[in-house]
């Protein structure tokens, strides 16, 4: 019973089963007939509460808070004894804070709800009793074959089964889930791929063995097969594919955080003193509970005659009356811990979130934006980050490539108005008119139109001959997509400048040359993987020879090449590096006849191996990428976002820590960061990728390790992807950490949302306990309560207890603690560090108004009030002209001590800010102020002062 109110009020997940048998279409194979499946609906829930759960799980979370939590009891004992203040002082501030608190909350949680309507209110089609029948997306179940169309995105985790093309292929993007925006090719089993009417599916019966849900983007059960929820279909018309993950199962929402309300620093911190002070209270109430017994261990102050005990009182058990008292001294001194100082600081969060909106140097001029400020809890925390985490697409960069230069045979060049420019020379031609290129020239060109994984649309049709007639008549409607993004800058590039990729159909290849039609049979794909970091293709030409192209990262292709400008290619590159360029070295071979015979038998061998045959091909590919002709090198730019590169030098030199987290393969996130400046070009990168075994990557780290400690004077950059990010954190958590914080810039590629968030969870809960800031989120150090002057609020109190002999009774004495507690108000007022407009306004104006409120309330007698002890007591405080001269006299004396305690400060042991001041002052009296000294000190002064 305990666990499912638990689980209702959202603190226990529900039960799991280990394995998963999903029967398509729900149907059971031996018989075909209908087989109710048990397992999550497809409804997304983002939201925190329910109709249901919504006061108890509120309130639950709200008095968690220790504050909230204390003055419940104070407001509590209050109601139970007869204390000497009212039950009102601390329940209606209480009352308003966990209502107002409440109604944001609920809010916020409302519109939630309202996005979580919209999703899963969407239409969707399923296969249902022989034909498409219209839904809505929280009714798919576990098993429902869907069918999805062009730039839709996937309702659910599917399994796909078919598409329109008859080869089963459809392309994606998963930008929503990883931030990359290149298309991706999945695949149909040929044993599906053939079903693309609804009959065919209708008729379909089998089942899908699969483990049980989990958040890894990148280890899907069949990954070529298993379309996400959250991507979008790009590139194909329509899908069909079975729904194996919905609802909360599914890999987007297992990726979701689950929202808690953040606490800043100084709300922590409050919390830490809160304790303390929480102690100090017990002291001073147990202390002033024994010294009042010992006092009226004495029969003639055991009932003094103006606080007589009833005969309740004294027939009642001496245990209850040392606890009732002691409660009520709790009571008398409860304002050590001010309700009023929460409500003060989240006004103050407040609105330091209108001058965040309002302050020029945030505006965006462009789009007309002001920054915005979603959570008003963490404004203190901007100006104590240590530790920037920030994605990479779309806020370092803008996701936009842009081919910028290339090297053909030893000599740069540039592209001028779609034309092919060497370096050092215009582009004198007159327009329209495209030269005639180079055999390099045009061999590099065709090398990069063709060795890729780029796929044509067009909006009209499909298919090879379609595409080559769109391509003719038609070209401006063509639109590439790519597995890459610099591989469709080049595409597009080579295009503009006169060769043109035309289509593809999985045999063939056409490219256009200056309009001049040429065919090439596609033979074999040798597919890019990290450990080579290059990819090739090899075709036929139309005149039937058979050549290899291509590309990759420098290290990967030059020390295969046996001919070329290698010296100049090399110098090349590392100038396109320097530029912040991504570079790509792109070569090829020619094959006679039979030395093509060779390579088609090795790799046909390799690839039907039943064993060891990642490791046979990776043999062959080595054995075919060797013996290459170097044909130049290209420079592409992933254009960074406006002033990033400074930002980012600014946050360094501020101490910052900056971290990227990307889910961007992990040559693309290296080049960003390079050019970004994120690593700088005097970093030594460190690097722990590709781990496979707790093993190899203890053995890794230890390595790092022992690198940053013989050169430590060199600073590191650390590249880890998610892979080996969680071996590292499963098994050698402390010594990685240990790497990293020698590393004041670490990148992580290849990582999935929820790991984000790991990363981050980890460097906050490390035994530093930084603060941190994830991009997507002044401060004012400012913690009233960490000046102590609520302390003394209270001591007054407490050292009034001697005089009026513990009775907890201000008797006679009205005048005199009304005079204390102004003195107290004013001086607290007045104890300012900084001093602005804003401080002059609610310093002035807080005094103001106690001095009118204090007036007006005890200077009318109010119907509803059953006692008013104030009555007239403030009017006849100020008529006295002895109690001003005792305010006066008495706030100067309070402050004195802290006035010279700054001064002397400020001239012997200065800070910072103050040493600007000063600098600061002196210039503005003018130039003579320099002019008199003598020059040398003159120029001292000034390069003091900048």
């Amino acid at each position: 019973m305990l666990r499912w109110i638990r689980q209702q009020l959202g603190f226990d997940p529900p039960h799991q089963s280990e394995t998963r048998t999903v029967y398509i279409a729900n149907r059971f194979p031996e018989h075909g007939h209908y087989v109710p499946q048990k397992f999550a609906d497809n409804r997304i829930i983002s939201s925190k509460y329910t109709v249901w759960n919504f006061v108890p799980k509120n309130l639950f979370e709200q008095f968690r808070r220790i504050a909230n939590f204390y003055f419940l009891i104070i407001f509590l004992v209050q109601l139970m004894i007869d204390t000497p203040t009212s039950p009102i002082t601390s329940g209606l501030p209480l009352f308003f804070v966990i209502t107002v608190t409440a109604i944001k909350q609920g809010y916020e949680d409302w519109l939630r709800h309202k996005a979580d309507n919209e999703v899963n209110g969407a239409p969707v089609y399923v296969v249902r009793s022989g034909s498409l029948v219209q839904t809505k997306s929280k009714n798919i179940r576990v098993g429902d074959i869907v069918r999805v169309a062009k730039d839709e995105t996937f309702p659910a985790d599917l399994v796909l089964l078919s598409s329109d093309r008859e080869d089963g292929t459809c392309h994606i993007t998963t930008a929503s889930l990883d931030g990359e925006t290149n298309l991706k090719t999945h695949f149909a089993v040929p044993e599906t791929a053939v079903a693309q009417s609804v009959s065919r599916l209708e008729a379909l019966v089998a089942i899908i063995e699969c483990q049980q849900p989990e958040a890894d983007l990148y280890r899907p059960l069949g990954s070529e097969n298993l379309l996400l929820r959250g991507a979008r279909l790009k590139n194909t018309k329509e899908i069909f594919g079975v729904a194996v993950y919905t609802g909360m199962e599914a890999k987007m929402a297992l990726n979701y955080k689950c929202k808690s309300q953040k606490r800043s620093a100084v709300e922590k911190s409050m919390n830490t003193f809160l304790l303390i002070y929480l102690g100090i209270l017990l002291f001073e109430a147990i202390l002033s509970t024994i010294l009042k017994y010992a006092w009226q261990a004495e029969s003639k102050w055991d009932e003094p005659w103006y606080n007589q005990k009833t005969e309740q009182d004294r027939n009642s058990s001496k245990i209850l009356r040392f606890i009732s008292d002691f409660l009520a001294f709790l009571v008398l001194y409860n304002f050590i811990i001010p309700i009023s100082l929460y409500v003060t600081v989240e006004m103050q969060k407040f609105l330091g979130s209108f001058f965040i909106g309002w302050d020029l140097d945030l505006y965006h001029e462009e789009t007309d934006q002001k920054a915005q400020v979603n959570t008003s809890d963490l404004n203190e925390e901007l100006g104590q980050v240590e530790y920037v985490f920030t994605d990479k697409t779309g806020t370092l960069t803008e996701n936009e490539m842009q081919f910028r230069e290339c090297s053909i045979n030893g000599i740069k060049y540039h592209e001028i108005s779609g034309k092919l420019v060497p370096e050092g020379m215009t582009d004198d031609s007159p327009d329209g008119y495209l030269p005639r290129l180079s055999g390099e020239e045009e061999l590099f060109l065709k090398a990069v139109s063709l060795c890729h994984t780029v796929q044509i649309s067009y909006d009209q049709t499909d298919g090879l001959e379609d595409s080559f007639r769109h391509a003719n008549g038609m070209s401006s409607q063509m639109e590439y997509y790519a597995s890459s993004p610099d591989e469709k800058a080049l595409v597009e590039a080579t295009k503009r400048i006169g060769v043109t990729f035309a289509g593809s159909n999985g045999e063939n290849m056409e490219i256009k040359t200056f309009g001049r039609s040429e065919k090439y049979k596609l033979l074999h794909v040798l597919e890019f993987d990290a450990n080579r970091r290059r990819m090739s293709v090899i075709l036929q030409t139309p005149s039937g020879e058979k050549v290899l192209f291509t590309k990759g990262a420098e290290s990967s292709i030059l020390p295969f090449i046996r001919s070329g400008e290698i010296e100049k290619t090399r110098v090349h590159v590392d100038e396109f590096a320097l530029k912040g360029l991504r570079t790509l070295v792109v070569a090829c071979r020619h094959f006679t006849p039979e030395e093509y015979q060779e390579v088609d038998r090795r790799l046909q061998e390799a690839r039907t191996a039943l064993q060891q045959r990642e490791e046979r091909l990776a043999e062959v590919f080595s054995f075919i990428e060797k013996d290459l002709e170097l044909l130049g090198a290209t420079g592409v730019e992933d254009k960074l976002q406006e002033k990033v590169q400074e930002t980012i030098e600014s946050l360094r030199l501020a101490g910052i820590k900056v971290w990227v987290l990307t889910g961007d393969k992990h040559e693309t996130a290296v080049s960003v960061s390079l050019s970004c400046g994120h690593f700088h070009r005097t970093m030594n990168i460190l690097e722990l990728v590709q781990q496979k075994s707790d093993n190899e990557c203890a053995e890794q780290l230890r390595s790092l390790a022992r690198r940053i400690k013989d050169d430590h004077v060199i600073q590191h950059g650390l590249v880890v992807d998610g892979a080996s990010l969680s071996l590292a954190l499963r098994e050698h958590e402390k010594l990685f950490m240990d790497i990293c914080r020698n590393c004041p810039a670490v990148l992580c590629c290849r990582m999935a949302p929820l790991q984000k968030a790991k990363v981050v969870r980890l460097i906050k809960t490390s035994p530093e306990k930084p603060i941190t800031l994830a991009i997507g989120d002044g401060a004012n150090d400012v913690s009233m309560i960490q000046e102590a002057h609520n302390v003394c609020f209270i001591t007054p109190q407490f050292l009034y207890q001697f005089v009026c002999l513990f009775s907890q009774q201000m008797f006679g004495n009205w005048t005199f603690g009304t005079l204390v507690f102004t003195v107290m108000v004013i001086t607290l007022a007045l104890e300012t560090h900084f001093w602005t407009w804003m401080n002059h306004f609610v310093t002035w104006g807080s005094i103001a108004f106690y001095f009118i409120f204090s007036l007006f309330y005890g200077g009318i007698i109010w119907p509803f009030l059953h006692t008013q002890d104030m009555y007239f007591v403030f009017v006849q405080l100020l008529s006295s002209g002895s109690a001003w001269f005792a305010i006066i006299i008495i706030v100067i004396i309070c402050l004195f001590p802290d006035v010279i305690k700054k001064v002397l400060y400020r001239h012997v042991q200065p800070t910072s800010t103050q040493k600007a001041q000063m600098y600061s002052n002196r210039v503005a009296l003018g130039d003579d102020f320099i002019a008199l000294q003598p020059l040398s000190r003159a120029k001292n002064q000034l390069g003091k002062i900048r």
